[in-house]
């Protein structure tokens, strides 16, 4: 991998409030969904736009109004500008917000090489996610209170110039938001943006089917499951106080210097073709049993899920008759018996693991059937009987992160949250990035563009596994 110097210049921080307020002191309860995720954990997104004008033009001419249009998004989004707040036992996390309340944002000049940041070409292409990192914006300090209770802040925001090449503008939550949420926060700030820069007298006002729902009263306990939750906050609170006090992200990033990420890009013939061939091989080895629609999410999934186990056949210590995992996150806004607001601004998402034989996902006549099936099933269980069994779904997590020699693949995010469509006024992403850390777990993302048809596809593939 060709190694990239980034010499990242920070030419501004500043804090960017809501334009309006209404409260003085207000707190947002969390739901059973957030508690497990509540505390220091993040994700990043990142967005990456063609942008080819010298840096003083972009302070001059896009700055002011890309504050502008972050203050007035933040006054519909006003929680996000709040913080986090976990006292001690037996007192519940929650979310509190001010009238004094605001985002940092952190203005920064990159001289990297942004073509090569957003490339997806030639077919096989890597980087190092220490190429990224810098563009990551950075959660200040974890902090204490007097009366013991952690605080964190929720949302951080940078923006990096790349003079005369391109701009990202990246976004930085902790979970007590889920990516859906995120994704829909910075769509609504690029339409707040966009509508300011054409001179729109409406720009501060988002469409009524747009605006987001911060009631978590929308939110039902089933059987108790937060109280069994919180049993598990309660616990990792304490090595929290004791680990990461004074502690920022940059102290994450520096323990994945062997960490690389990527891309898979599938054309619509890729993955028409790809289920045409699941669904011919489903056929042929299961004649009793006709196989169901196939998704694009099944068939990608199988098939990554297969690449991947291939990187790593006749490595030292694999064990064929051991179990492989995969995880993906089900949204639940669709799929519970009561109703819940597509813009709810919260976690709802159900944890799908899913797990079969390493040497029946390899198997060349059936292993993407094998996982196709079994990733079928999962999703049929979840549509079928959402959140059965969520009162084991952090203790099946921790699980699965301990056991020694399996590495599991996780997926997240979704083609639905329509992040390309993220304009600010100077064009759609070329390129938009998930960036999710921890401390515990080491993971690789691989970056493939898949352009051609299937046998093109396949072959890229196995090549990449034979240089792997």
């Amino acid at each position: 991998m060709t190694e990239t110097t980034c010499l990242l210049k920070i030419l501004e921080h500043s804090k960017i409030g809501p334009a309006v307020t209404q409260v003085s002191t207000a707190s947002l309860p969390l739901t059973f969904f957030d508690i497990p995720c509540s505390g220091p954990m993040c994700f990043s997104q990142l967005f990456f736009y063609e942008f080819p004008h010298p840096t003083h033009h972009f302070i001059d001419t896009i700055l002011p109004t890309l504050k502008h249009s972050l203050s007035l998004t933040l006054q519909h989004f006003h929680p996000l500008a709040g913080i986090l707040l976990c006292p001690p036992p037996p007192n519940e996390p929650y979310i509190q917000y001010t009238n004094n309340d605001s985002v940092s944002l952190t203005i920064a000049e990159s001289t990297s090489n942004f073509n090569h940041i957003i490339s997806k070409y030639p077919h096989v292409s890597m980087i190092d996610l220490k190429e990224v990192a810098p563009f990551v914006p950075k959660m200040p300090p974890i902090t204490i209170t007097n009366n013991d209770t952690l605080v964190f802040p929720i949302v951080v925001l940078q923006i990096t110039v790349f003079p005369n090449n391109g701009l990202c503008i990246g976004i930085t939550s902790r979970h007590v938001i889920d990516a859906r949420s995120s994704s829909h926060f910075m769509k609504s700030w690029a339409i707040i943006n966009s509508r300011t820069r054409s001179g729109d007298h409406l720009s501060n006002f988002l469409d009524e089917k747009s605006l987001p729902v911060f009631d978590s009263k929308v939110i039902k306990n089933p059987d108790g499951v937060k109280d069994i939750f919180l049993r598990d906050y309660f616990q990792w609170r304490g090595d929290w106080v004791n680990s990461l006090i004074g502690k920022t992200t940059d102290d994450f990033y520096a323990k994945y210097e062997d960490a690389v990420k990527g891309t898979f890009v599938f054309s619509q013939k890729n993955i028409e073709r790809l289920k045409t061939w699941v669904s011919m091989r489903w056929k042929k080895l299961n004649q009793e049993d006709s196989p169901p629609y196939l998704s694009k999410f099944v068939v990608i999934c199988a098939f990554i899920w297969v690449c991947f186990l291939e990187t790593r056949r006749g490595l030292k210590n694999e064990d064929d008759g051991l179990e492989e995992h995969i995880l993906f996150v089900a949204d639940c806004r669709n799929r519970l018996e009561y109703p819940i607001p597509e813009t709810y601004m919260g976690n709802c998402v159900e944890l799908g693991g899913i797990a079969a034989k390493r040497k029946e996902l390899l198997d060349e006549e059936k292993g993407v059937v094998t996982a196709a099936k079994t990733i079928v099933q999962r999703i049929s269980k979840i549509r079928q009987k959402p959140l059965e069994g969520a009162e084991s779904w952090v203790h099946d997590f921790m699980k699965l992160s301990t056991i020694i020699g399996i590495q599991t693949l996780c997926v997240v995010g979704s083609p639905k949250f329509g992040v390309y469509g993220a304009d600010f006024g100077f064009g759609k992403p070329k390129k938009v990035e998930l960036v999710w850390y921890s401390r515990k777990l080491k993971w690789k993302i691989l970056f493939l563009c898949l352009k051609e048809d299937l046998q093109k596809l396949i072959n890229i593939i196995n090549t990449f596994i034979s240089n792997l």
